[in-house]
């Protein structure tokens, strides 16, 4: 501002301090400090990037899945140095150009590499409402609308569950952090004196899991100060699932060292092999030891859409939580992580309680059960919920239903495409959407099992998974897993996934590793 406009300013005020446009500091204060068209225009360009590269050529089979670079190169294509001064708005679209072009495409038909994928309309388009709106789901004065869907989210899936009594829950950020959730709950039902009193408080706690679980379980013993030597890792049979006799007999063995039980982690749906605990056995001897039965169902709960599929997840009712991810099978955008709890006796609200004076006055005018942002660990939180709301209302019931059934049904075909295939293994017979399998070049195929046979093996799906990347044909995942070679996995969740699509994939991984 000129000397001459502030001194207009100030001799047409009878109070200069008062009617000065400025503070002190020299800060205009008297018109808004952003141009509200000028970023209306920038959204509406940015938004018409995001429909052009991040939804329509991101969802076309004719394009790459990923436009790989390493490291090096990317960081100078991408320009990542933060300056002094800001750049236009056409440079800065040029930038979302760039994030779009160089990121993974996961809503891709042929992006295959982990437990979600797929363009899933609805929720994206509640992503966008929430993002613009920025709301955080902690008082119902601040989140009327959110707090009520997510309310309704949970009753519903707590019905799914079989909990005729209700229940409680919670979404947040991610299904790590719903297992965190269970294992602090679980831990405080236990012994109540170790929220205030801390570690000092308890017993030797000790908990148990499959060695087929979510790395989560270990990580969050570490972070809650259980420890990852008290996490008893129980066998698994041939298939990846719980035996329930080697439970029984580890709570045996750590009541006869002194050791206390709180809790076991089931699962439902394992990340690699897609394998289903037997839950019905496990909640027997989980109420034989009086201890609480979690029941990740992450990745597996989507088969509780499922009349055809909800056996997998027989007895899950008898689970005391349970971890569910809408955006895994079901493909709602990321994130969205539920947390459940049978309990109806706010013990989430107790054990996560720290009376905010400042957020949870208990004289407001209107009914405080439902700020609900107490029984989270967080503060902030977006309200995920609506992402699944939405889908949900949009498609109903039945439709989800069918696209597990899909899903299931494209699984098993694809199992069967690799049974017919000359160089081509099952890992085992699939019983959820994961399809594990080797593919075993000419150079092999005469070779017998042995030592030599699967130490070669071990080195072949490495370089496929380089080929693909840097062709950007297609995205699978490989690991090794409990002694056995590298192998790939295959998830199939989308429906935008065609019988062709899959047929690719066996085809293209042959043209890729063929002359190893």
């Amino acid at each position: 501002m000129s000397a001459e406009t502030h001194n207009h300013l100030a001799a047409s005020c009878s109070d200069p301090v008062r009617c000065s446009p400025l503070l002190p500091d020299e800060v205009l204060l008297d018109a808004p400090a952003q141009d509200i068209s000028s970023m209306e225009d920038f959204i509406q360009q940015s938004m018409a990037v995001v429909l052009e590269d991040a939804v329509k050529k991101a969802t076309d089979v004719r394009e790459k899945v990923c436009e790989w670079r390493p490291p090096e190169d990317l960081k100078e294509l991408l320009d990542l140095d933060l300056r002094d001064e800001g750049e236009s708005n056409s440079k800065v679209l040029e930038r979302c150009r760039d994030a779009i072009n160089y990121s993974v495409k996961a809503t891709h038909p042929r992006f295959f590499n982990q437990l979600f994928a797929g363009m899933e309309p609805y929720s994206l388009a509640a992503s966008f409402i929430t993002e613009a709106l920025k709301p955080s789901l902690y008082t119902y004065e601040v989140a009327p609308v959110f707090t009520l869907m997510e309310d309704a989210v949970l009753t519903k899936m707590i019905e799914m569950i079989g909990w005729e009594e209700g229940g409680d829950g919670i979404f947040n950020a991610g299904g790590s952090m719903s297992n965190m959730y269970a294992i602090n709950l679980a831990r405080y039902r236990r012994c109540p004196s170790i929220k205030e009193h801390g570690s000092s408080a308890a017993p030797r706690l000790v908990l148990f899991t499959s060695q087929e679980s979510h790395y989560s379980i270990s990580k969050a013993a570490a972070l809650m100060g259980i420890g990852t030597k008290n996490v008893y890792v129980v066998p698994s049979d041939d298939r990846g699932k719980m035996i329930p006799s080697a439970l029984q007999e580890q709570i045996q063995t750590a009541k006869s060292e002194g050791e206390v039980p709180f809790m076991v982690n089931a699962t439902a749906g394992t990340t690699v092999l897609g394998a289903f605990d037997p839950l019905d056995p496990i909640a027997d001897v989980c109420e034989e030891h009086d201890l609480w039965l979690h029941v990740d169902a992450c990745w597996g709960g989507g088969a509780l859409m499922s009349q055809k599929h909800r056996w997998l997840l027989k007895g899950i009712q008898r689970a005391d939580s349970v971890s569910w991810n809408p955006h895994k099978m079901l493909m709602v955008c990321l994130q969205c992580s539920a947390f459940l709890v049978r309990d109806k006796t706010s013990l989430l609200q107790r054990c996560h309680s720290a009376r905010a004076s400042y957020l949870f006055q208990q004289d407001k005018f209107y009914d405080v059960s439902y700020d609900t942002g107490d029984k989270s660990v967080q503060c902030s939180r977006k309200p995920d919920a609506f992402k699944f709301w939405l889908m949900w209302k949009a498609l109903g019931s039945r439709e989800l239903e069918q696209r597990v059934d899909r899903a299931l049904a494209m699984a098993r075909y694809f199992a069967e495409e690799i049974k017919k295939r000359e160089g081509f293994r099952l890992v085992m017979e699939p019983e959820f959407a994961n399809i594990c399998f080797w593919y075993i070049p000419p150079s092999l195929r005469r070779l017998p099992d042995g030592p030599e046979f699967w130490g070669k093996l071990h080195n072949v799906s490495p370089v496929i998974k380089e080929r693909m990347m840097k062709t950007g044909s297609m995205m699978v995942s490989y690991q090794p897993h409990g002694g056995k070679a590298n192998f790939f996995r295959m998830v199939v969740i989308s429906p935008q996934v065609s019988r062709q699509d899959l047929d690719f994939v066996l085809e293209e991984i042959h043209h890729l590793g063929q002359d190893l």
